[in-house]
């Protein structure tokens, strides 16, 4: 009994060490092929730093405009996925089940399994639809991106708002129905504050899925060479989509570096929204806690 015990026991540290070890293996990696290609020119080019940054230079072979476009449509995508994630998820938990709980239960579901290629393939027949019929001179650009992508990562703030409020103990309701407190006190006082911890981590899953997903902007808007984009409505690049082209279309082991150094750029991009994500989540518990 003792050593199947130990088996078991083994088995799970092995496993538990698996997802560690790949991750620490990938970042050694990335950083053996991509080290030597970070530098200034690796985002600007040949264009001076401050020139690039306030648009009075293009930059033709940096990775800035792709850096600042995946800033814009990650931002976009939280904009639209965190709001409307939080409120469904409220609703899928808190509030009397019946036949439509159901269904958008069942949506979200379905939402959640769908392809990345699928969700990029109905912002672009949104684009063909609106061309048609409101809109003659609709496009793709940030904004469709943005949209698209808040579609694909909502039932990841859904699901982890249903379940952080769903593990919570009845006793705090209970408390708060105690206290005096309506059912929207109950909530906004008392179980958002308590479901913190879990309802940030579908914000920053959905935000680091934002970041790297390709499919999906590939058909709403990135395209090369676009430079920065002016406005919402604006073509743009995305470093996803600039480490996908190198990967498929490099030319020399230059040009492979430059991908393996955007590659790390990406990462370092998504480390620093999940950091980003945490000082929110810290600063919304003292809110909450101060009331």
């Amino acid at each position: 009994m003792k050593t199947r015990y130990r088996l078991f026991s083994l088995f799970c540290w092995a496993c538990a060490l698996l997802p560690a070890i790949g991750v620490i293996g990938l970042v050694v990696f990335l950083l053996r092929q991509g080290w030597g290609g970070l530098g200034l020119e690796l985002f600007f080019g040949d264009t001076p730093p401050l020139d690039a940054i306030f648009r009075f230079a293009p930059v033709w072979d940096g990775i800035w405009p792709a850096c600042f476009g995946t800033l814009a449509v990650t931002a976009l995508a939280a904009l639209t996925a965190i709001p409307l994630g939080l409120f469904c998820g409220i609703y899928l938990n808190e509030f009397p089940r019946g036949r439509f709980s159901g269904i958008l239960d069942f949506c979200v579901n379905l939402l959640a399994g769908m392809p990345s290629i699928l969700m990029g393939l109905f912002g672009f027949a949104l684009i063909l639809f609106l061309r048609h019929t409101l809109a003659p001179e609709a496009g793709t650009g940030l904004l469709l991106s943005g949209f698209c992508m808040g579609l694909l990562v909502l039932p990841y703030m859904i699901k982890s708002t249903q379940s952080s409020l769903g593990g919570l103990p009845e006793d705090l309701r209970l408390m708060g129905a105690g206290l005096g407190f309506s059912q929207s006190q109950t909530i906004r006082y008392i179980l958002l504050p308590s479901a913190g911890r879990g309802i940030m981590s579908g914000v920053v899953l959905s935000i680091g899925r934002a970041a790297e997903d390709t499919a999906v902007i590939m058909l709403t808007g990135a395209v090369a060479n676009a430079g920065l984009p002016r406005g919402l409505f604006d073509n743009y690049e995305a470093l996803p989509f600039f480490i996908y082209t190198v990967a498929a279309e490099y030319q020399s082991p230059e040009e492979l570096q430059h991908g393996f150094g955007a590659a790390l750029v990406l990462l370092a991009l998504t480390m620093g929204l999940f950091l980003a994500a945490h000082g929110l989540h810290h600063a919304m518990e003292k809110r909450w806690k101060r009331g």
